[in-house]
C-alpha cells in the first residue's frame, strides 16, 4: 500500500511538471507569434513585448529543473522515469532556447525599423518559413503532451521544409544586396533573423527525438529516417 501510496504522489509530480512544461511552451509560443508579427507588421511595440517576457521564460526554465531534480533526489526513479525526467529538462532547455530566437528575431526587427530600409526588404518573404516553424513547435507540444511518437516523426520529417525556405530566402536576399548595396547592412540583421526561424525549426525537432526517447528509450538524434522509423516499429 506504501509503494502504491509513493507511486501515486510521484505521478502527481510528474503531471505537475508536465503542466509547467506546457505552460512555459505556452508562454514561447506567444513570443513567436508576437515576434513575426512585429516582423510582418515592422511593429515596434510589439518586438518590445517579446523582449520583455524572457526574464519570465528563463526564470520558468530554472524552476522547472529546480523541480526536476528536487524529483529526482526524492523519488530515485527507476530507470524509465529516469528517461523521461532527462527528456523533460532537455525539452524545458530546447522551449527556453525558442524563446531566446524569438528575443533575437524581435531585437533584430527593431534594429530593421530604426535602420529606415524595412520596406525596401523582402520581410514578407519570410512569413512560409515563419509558420512552418511556428506550427512544428506547436505540433512538437502536442505530441509531447500525449507522448505521441507518430506525430514526433511527422515533425522530424517536415523540418526539411524549413531549411528549404531558409536556402531560398538567402539566395533572394544575396540579390537584394548586390542589386543596392545600401541595403547590405540590414540585410544581413533580416539573413540573422533568417537563421533564428530556421532554429526554431531545429528546436522542435529536437523535441520530437526526447518523445521517441521517452517513448522507446532509443536515442534517435544523429540517426537517419531510415532508422528512425525502424525505431518505432
Amino acid at each position: 500500500m506504501a509503494d502504491k501510496h509513493l507511486s501515486t504522489q510521484f505521478d502527481s509530480e510528474l503531471n505537475g511538471v508536465s503542466s509547467r512544461v506546457m505552460e512555459l511552451g505556452g508562454m514561447v509560443e506567444s513570443q513567436i507569434r508576437q515576434a513575426v508579427y512585429a516582423l510582418l507588421q515592422f511593429d515596434t511595440d510589439a518586438a518590445e513585448r517579446v523582449i520583455e517576457t524572457e526574464p519570465r521564460v528563463n526564470a520558468m526554465e530554472i524552476e522547472i529543473d529546480r523541480e526536476l531534480s528536487s524529483i529526482i533526489a526524492r523519488r530515485q526513479p527507476t530507470a524509465r522515469d529516469l528517461r523521461l525526467l532527462i527528456a523533460i529538462s532537455k525539452t524545458t532547455a530546447n522551449l527556453e532556447r525558442v524563446g531566446d530566437e524569438a528575443n533575437k528575431i524581435a531585437r533584430m526587427v527593431k534594429s530593421i525599423i530604426e535602420s529606415g530600409s524595412a520596406r525596401a526588404l523582402p520581410c514578407t518573404e519570410l512569413r512560409i518559413a515563419a509558420d512552418l516553424a511556428s506550427g512544428l513547435l506547436r505540433k512538437a507540444l502536442d505530441a509531447f503532451a500525449r507522448l505521441d511518437t507518430a506525430g514526433a516523426l511527422s515533425i522530424l520529417k517536415e523540418d526539411d521544409l524549413i531549411d528549404a525556405e531558409f536556402d531560398g530566402f538567402v539566395r533572394k536576399l544575396v540579390t537584394y544586396m548586390m542589386e543596392d548595396p545600401r541595403t547590405i547592412s540590414p540585410s544581413l540583421d533580416l539573413l540573422f533573423l533568417a537563421k533564428a526561424i530556421e532554429r526554431i525549426g531545429d528546436h522542435a525537432k529536437n523535441i520530437a527525438e526526447f518523445i521517441i526517447y521517452i517513448v522507446k528509450g532509443e536515442d534517435v538524434r544523429h540517426t537517419s529516417m531510415q532508422e528512425i522509423e525502424s525505431a518505432l516499429k
